[in-house]
């Protein structure tokens, strides 16, 4: 009855809040970006909300659970240094641009209301099947924790996102997804905290994952490498599905349309960067803490369903209130993403796809009305498709690195794409994705790790922009917008730089405090029980690699986006002096 009480509750809260959001919305700039005046926190906020839903804390922790969390940790190692590349190699000149969405963005670029329809549907679509996915996981949720059937609470949970989005629009997500952020991190720290000490420790628990016969292997970095089950083979199967998916997250995660979105709302480009740090930050610490938890789970009962380990470890071995917090902190997480996509794929629809509106108020009337329609298709679809949370979520989120990532980067970065380039390299990335995922999943083909299918389209997308943008001319147009993406702000305060180096000395700092956290509570550990064990030495060397490469990560994303804010600042006095 408490945690039907708690979830309840929680969704009533979020609903009002969202609808206190919705007083200050008066014009569509309000609605679709918040009136670009959000600060760090609330953006930082927004970022780690939509990147963590319910398939982190059900699927990935689950495939730690699994047998795999070290190389979770890899995977997250790679991936969140997305944050920092999204933010200064794209982000920061998409809220430069002033467009209201990311396809706006694309279209103003090159001059192509083509081009800005085809990313509009790429949008809808890709993000139809992500809301899709963690809308099930809600549902799961809702079903294990209540008791009621999982269509009930798909139907509420809908309710709930769906109308504070309707009036809200984005200030009612951002605001929701901070306080959102906030009880899932307050969540993730003290349930993995309380299990980790509850079974000794971290030395406590590598040695009773050694110990145990059910998963040989989890306590490596490796992870399990034999009986049926095992996902793997050898380790440097492993390792490379830990670089490659990380890799194409990192894409994911900086070029992605519910990522890079948020930038648009951001008070000024500082901001893009202060928060494209912490949440590189945040997401280190909580993959170091909840992927050790997951695989720490194996130790009460190794014969669970992996999606539903940490439900499981929150209703049977947390105290009550703390079962509450991460339950809810759990459910959260898939309520805040299942608000940015739905938000996202309903603004699209409105200003890129569907004709102008020649008013503001028309415009807002639209938005509301496709986010109605798209949230009704996304329930129906919901209701109707088989749960499968990880699987539906890495499939759609993969469809977006393929077709955006290499044309955001080159619409900053390359003075030789084109519109119709861009436009081929939208269609062909996101096509060949689908069609080669589709064809894996249906045993058609089979395709060893090192070719995953994202990499294989990413491929065809930058092959089709080469052969579309050799055939056809870069505009004038398109070479005076490009020009504008790249001109310094000669007004830039002074305050904004300091502020933003000393956020960047903070991430190299956590960097180093991750990379010696997992040195001495997991390698040291290792090292020390590997003569009774029998631990083959590679296996402790990849231990200490692993816990210097998450160190790294941050310290290297530190470091640069130290280096990138001096130099625009000196960038931005030097202009400020010629022109007086």
């Amino acid at each position: 009855m408490i945690y039907t009480s708690a979830i309840l509750l929680s969704l009533i809260g979020y609903f009002v809040i969202g609808h206190l959001a919705g007083r200050r919305v008066k014009h569509l700039d309000d609605y679709l970006v918040a009136g670009r005046n959000a600060p760090t926190f609330l953006i930082l906020g927004t970022l780690v909300a939509s990147y963590l839903s319910t398939s982190a804390f059900l699927g990935e922790t689950g495939f730690a659970y699994q047998g795999y969390p070290f190389v979770m940790l890899i995977f997250a190692a790679i991936s969140t240094s997305g944050c920092l590349l999204g933010a200064l190699a794209f982000g920061r000149y998409l809220r430069r641009s002033g467009a209201l969405t990311v396809p706006e963005f694309f279209g103003k670029r090159f001059a192509s209301k083509r081009v800005q329809r085809i990313a509009g549907l790429t949008t809808v679509l890709g993000l139809g099947a992500y809301l899709l996915g963690v809308m099930q996981g809600a549902g799961i949720m809702f079903e294990e924790l209540t008791g009621m059937p999982y269509w009930v609470g798909l139907v509420l949970v809908w309710l709930t996102y769906t109308g504070f989005i309707l009036y809200s629009g984005s200030p009612g997500v951002m605001l929701t997804d901070t306080i959102m952020f906030v009880i899932f991190s307050v969540a993730a720290l003290g349930g993995s905290l309380y299990i980790i000490h509850d079974l000794g420790g971290w030395h406590g628990v590598v040695e009773g994952l050694l110990s145990q016969g059910d998963k040989p292997g989890i306590a490596l970095w490796h992870g399990v490498l034999e009986g049926e089950d095992a996902t793997f083979s050898t380790p440097g199967e492993a390792l490379t599905w830990g670089l490659t998916l990380g890799l194409v997250w990192a894409a994911v995660l900086a070029a992605s349309p519910w990522q890079s979105s948020r930038y648009l709302m951001a008070r000024n480009e500082h901001v893009v960067m202060r928060s494209a740090m912490l949440t590189a930050v945040s997401l280190a610490v909580f993959y170091a803490l909840m992927m050790m938890t997951g695989a720490a789970i194996n130790l009460y009962d190794p014969t669970l369903n992996g999606e539903r380990a940490m439900v499981w470890a929150a209703l049977n071995v947390l105290p009550a209130w703390l079962g509450v917090v991460i339950l809810t902190g759990v459910f959260a997480a898939g309520l805040s993403s299942c608000s940015t996509f739905l938000s996202i794929i309903g603004f699209s629809i409105s200003n890129d796809i569907l004709p102008a509106n020649r008013s503001e108020a028309s415009a807002m009337r639209a938005s509301r009305l496709a986010v109605l329609g798209a949230g009704l298709a996304a329930l129906i679809l919901a209701l109707f498709q088989p749960p499968a949370v990880m699987a539906v979520v890495w499939f759609a989120a993969t469809l977006f690195a393929s077709s955006w990532g290499p044309v955001a980067l080159m619409s900053i970065w390359s003075r030789r794409i084109t519109a119709a380039g861009a436009g081929w390299g939208l269609t062909v990335g996101f096509v060949g994705n689908l069609i080669l995922s589709l064809m894996v999943q249906a045993e058609w083909i089979a395709l060893p790790t090192y070719l995953h299918p994202v990499l294989l389209s990413t491929l065809m997308a930058l092959v089709a922009i080469a052969v579309a943008s050799s055939l056809t001319r870069v505009s004038q147009a398109e070479r005076d917008y490009r020009a504008f993406l790249h001109r310094t702000d000669e007004h830039e305060p002074s305050g904004w730089a300091a502020g933003s180096r000393s956020i960047a000395v903070f991430t190299m700092l956590a960097g180093v405090g991750v990379g010696a956290f997992l040195w001495r509570q997991y390698a040291d550990t290792l090292a020390g029980l590997a003569g009774r064990f029998g631990i083959p030495e590679s296996a402790v060397t990849g231990a200490y690699a692993l816990a210097v490469g998450c160190g790294a990560m941050l310290v290297i994303a530190g470091a640069v986006g130290y280096r990138v804010v001096r130099s625009r600042h000196q960038d931005a006095r030097q202009s400020s002096a010629a022109s007086a």
